[in-house]
């Protein structure tokens, strides 16, 4: 088949967080079963399509610029910011799309619900399409500093584009719920969980990532990765790190950006004159295989998230076969079952997440054993080309 993937985010220049890193691994999966994959994504700068070669994956970039987007700039000044941020998507996407049609007929043309990429691609366009349901803004919005007018907007704008799709799929049984009572009668939702690859060439080895970022060695390492945003659960962190390492030698290191400063200006001064046994290492954003070599060379994964679907942090814990501590949250259930592949902390508490630690910290046998099963439920349940090939048969049923 010829699959256009339509999304904003996509590394390096728009990779933002787990939609960038969806198209990328669904991407290539596809180009591995043998189609020819098309991927139109967001750039930076507005200016002129333009186009390279992602190991074979086809990717264009597209940033629309003109009158429109000029009226659309004081959204902001009104407190509208996300609902800016949708309409510009649905813009860019419309327009490249126009200009890919005059090169490509696409058998089946997928997106991401939050971003509004196909607010007016389905109503506006003669395509086959699937919209893929990953974290709608009405859900995610309440953990950030909008508007009630601004949650109300933004969630319109993607609510038109899933409505206006063939098909919708989503990557939990929670999301596909969530979609039903938010979306409507917007038909059956497909569940196809996020894919990952398994089975890497490039063995990542761990060592020399204590030396490169100057972490104390022989001491077990907790590993948290992702944005230090409020969904991520940072304001749980201090609670945890200050009783966690308060008690045991441990290493605890955060690798994600840090938009809101919370890292530099409140965690780590709020525990400055806190006597601990452990330590606690701010590394900023890294890259993916940096990511990787953490994750290889940690004894434990920790996800705080309030709110989570699929996330690819924790399948790349999987992968590396970490012992994972996470929310019981959302979709987190469908990929954790508690005391079987992982742990599972209340929501928010953080005294259930300090007991869940302490429990793993004073036994490497439990580590191991959730270790090795997380990975074997990785490869089993999140396999990406397996994941991919789901997602074909629903295309060809979408394009007959």
């Amino acid at each position: 088949m010829k699959i256009a993937l339509l999304s904003h985010e996509y590394p390096p220049e728009t990779g933002y967080g787990g939609i960038g890193s969806y198209t990328w691994s669904h991407a290539h999966a596809l180009t591995r079963l043998g189609h020819e994959v098309h991927v139109l994504a967001g750039d930076v700068v507005a200016g002129p399509l333009r186009t390279t070669n992602d190991n074979g994956v086809w990717v264009h970039r597209y940033r629309h610029d003109g009158p429109l987007m000029a009226c659309l700039r004081p959204l902001s000044v009104l407190g509208l910011r996300w609902t800016r941020n949708r309409i510009e998507n649905a813009v860019s996407m419309y327009q490249g799309l126009r200009i890919l049609r005059h090169r490509h007929e696409f058998d089946i043309i997928e997106m991401p619900e939050c971003g509004g990429e196909g607010a007016l691609v389905n109503h506006r366009m003669r395509e086959r399409t699937v919209v893929r349901l990953h974290s709608p803004a009405i859900l995610i919005m309440p953990f950030y500093s909008t508007s009630r007018a601004d949650r109300a907007c933004c969630g319109a704008v993607e609510a038109r584009g899933v409505r206006g799709a063939n098909a919708v799929t989503a990557c939990s049984q929670f999301m596909a719920d969530a979609g039903r009572n938010l979306f409507g009668p917007i038909g059956s939702i497909t569940v196809i969980p996020n894919g990952i690859e398994v089975d890497r060439s490039n063995v990542v080895e761990s060592a020399g990532f204590r030396h490169r970022h100057g972490l104390p060695e022989g001491h077990l390492l907790i590993f948290v990765s992702g944005r230090l945003e409020p969904r991520k659960g940072v304001e749980l962190l201090e609670g945890i790190a200050r009783q966690i390492l308060s008690r045991h030698e441990v290493v605890m290191v955060l690798a994600g950006a840090d938009p809101d400063g919370y890292a530099r200006h409140r965690l780590l001064p709020s525990l400055a004159g806190v006597k601990l046994r452990g330590s606690i290492h701010h590394l900023g954003q890294l890259s993916t295989d940096e990511v990787r070599a953490g994750l290889a060379g940690s004894d434990i994964f920790m996800l705080p998230s309030l709110w989570e679907n699929c996330p690819y942090a924790c399948l790349e814990a999987m992968v590396a076969g970490r012992a994972i501590l996470a929310t019981d949250q959302g979709g987190m259930p469908e990929m954790i079952v508690h005391g079987d592949n992982g742990l599972l902390a209340r929501n928010g508490d953080v005294d259930s997440y300090v007991a869940a630690l302490e429990r793993l910290i004073g036994d490497a046998s439990l580590r191991q054993q959730l270790g090795e099963a997380a990975r074997r439920h990785v490869a089993h349940s999140f396999s990406d080309v397996h994941r991919a090939s789901d997602a074909v048969n629903l295309y060809r049923e979408v394009a007959a």
